[in-house]
């Protein structure tokens, strides 16, 4: 099985001076190596890089898609932050496994392993929807074990404020995509190693896991005669504790958009 493996800024900031001279026109050594894996900078617009350093570290960058400033400081913050986590420790926190110094965490069916440095290996592509919220999720300073009881986004911790943005681009467009293809959510399930529950007023309920200790809930019911269809997600009360709410919306906003994907091809 192949691997893929993201370079991350750590690699490319451990060549740097680390002087923070700004003549990348960027605060610091470290947010250029961030821009430059978000596809924002080039190794050339380090004024101190060597050629040789260049060349090396080129034939191991692989082309991104470009982020704005702010993810790419964002994710510079993150690498920073992972450097001090304690994984064996975190390992049993977060539901992950530590094996051989890396944690790995299962998402959505799929085996993610991270290195202590922010690197990230998996069976699948690896892409930023779920690589921020994952190293996020492993840095976040407080955990709550799974509770079993559900909450809506809004009733998270600062969900309202982004209540819109998360009905427009995940309830309403998943919503579309279940009235438009009704076995999807079926399929969804055995896709992502889901499973469907009892108990809910919703001719489906299903619960995914896009990390160990997040599970949320999927609630639709379809259209009946002059009743519009309803689909709402939930999340478990121990998300709003184990995750920021950009990330989690962030996560799920990406889950939409690959079953977007996933509807458009088959």
């Amino acid at each position: 099985m192949v691997r893929t493996k993201v370079l991350t800024p750590l690699e490319i900031y451990k060549v740097l001076d680390k002087t923070n001279c700004k003549r990348c026109m960027l605060p610091s050594c470290l947010a250029f190596a961030a821009a430059v894996i978000g596809g924002q900078k080039s190794l050339d617009d380090c004024p101190t890089l060597a050629e040789d350093l260049k060349e090396q570290l080129a034939g191991n960058l692989c082309k991104r898609s470009t982020a704005d400033p702010e993810q790419s400081e964002f994710m510079a913050k993150l690498f920073k932050k992972i450097t001090r986590v304690d994984f064996h420790e975190k390992a049993g926190e977060i539901g992950a496994e530590y094996i051989n110094g890396q944690l790995h965490v299962v998402s959505l069916g799929k085996t993610f392993q991270v290195d202590s440095d922010g690197g990230m290996r998996s069976e699948c592509h690896i892409i930023p929807w779920v690589q921020a919220p994952l190293l996020s999720y492993i840095c976040y300073p407080t955990h709550r074990q799974v509770t079993g009881r559900w909450s809506s986004f809004r009733e998270l911790n600062g969900g309202i404020e982004w209540q819109g943005l998360f009905s427009s681009r995940c309830e309403t467009p998943l919503k579309r995509l279940a009235d438009a293809k009704p076995d999807l959510l079926a399929d969804i399930v055995d896709l992502f190693m889901g499973e469907e529950v009892e108990g809910f007023d919703a001719d489906i309920a299903l619960v995914l896991y896009p990390f160990p200790h997040l599970p949320i809930l999927i609630c639709y019911q379809a259209a009946d005669g002059d009743l519009d269809s309803e689909l709402t997600i939930f999340f478990d009360e121990c998300c709003g504790t184990n995750l920021h709410i950009k990330s989690i919306y962030t996560l799920v906003a990406g889950l939409i958009k690959m079953f977007e994907n996933i509807a458009r091809n088959h």
